[in-house]
């Protein structure tokens, strides 16, 4: 697939089993959508997640961490796991 910005669609065919789709089917309805719609919106948002990520470690590489904060590949903590990520 090329790595261009159009509006041009293709057709990628997925072989998924029961269960998955069944639970794919179940977050669609709760969100009034149809699978295809929500597989496609939760592949484009990890799109942008990945990339997202990419530019913060090429920016930290280029102007170094941020004091305080966990560098590329370090574990940001969670809320309520006991690492304070507030310094």
């Amino acid at each position: 697939m090329a790595a261009t910005a159009s509006s041009a669609s293709s057709v990628l065919s997925l072989r998924l089993d029961g269960e998955l789709l069944d639970r794919l089917r179940e977050h669609a309805a709760r969100r009034g959508m149809s699978v295809q719609d929500y597989v496609v919106r939760t592949l484009v948002r990890d799109d942008f997640d990945e990339r997202f990520k990419t530019a913060v470690d090429e920016t930290e590489k280029f102007y170094g961490p941020v004091p305080g904060l966990p560098g590329p590949g370090e574990d940001p903590g969670r809320p309520g796991t006991g690492r304070d990520t507030t310094a």
